[in-house]
């Protein structure tokens, strides 16, 4: 199974992923992160809220694409035919 890089990059996540484990694995990989600290934390790390934002956009965008049905429930048996029809509604969102 083929791994994706996160070397070099910032890993954008809720507050579920902010166990010091999972930021210490990222920080090993020689990736950033930015994970905002649950409120009850004892040892709160730095947040850039600006850039946890753009995480929004992308889930919203999800969301507009889970409203095609024939995404939402993956009719097509071949991956390529679910990736070509995800790249059509990817053009019929953005072109609206």
């Amino acid at each position: 199974m083929n791994q994706v890089s996160i070397n070099g990059s910032t890993v954008l996540a809720d507050k579920a992923y902010g166990k010091w484990a999972f930021r210490e694995y990222l920080a090993d990989h020689n990736a950033d992160f930015c994970i905002p600290p649950k409120k009850n934390e004892t040892d709160p790390w730095f947040c850039d809220w600006w850039l946890y934002k753009e995480r929004h956009l992308v889930e919203l965008f999800f969301l507009k694409l889970k409203e095609y049905r024939r995404v939402a429930t993956r009719f097509d048996k071949l991956a390529r035919r679910f990736l070509g029809f995800i790249h059509l509604a990817c053009i019929r969102i953005l072109l609206a």
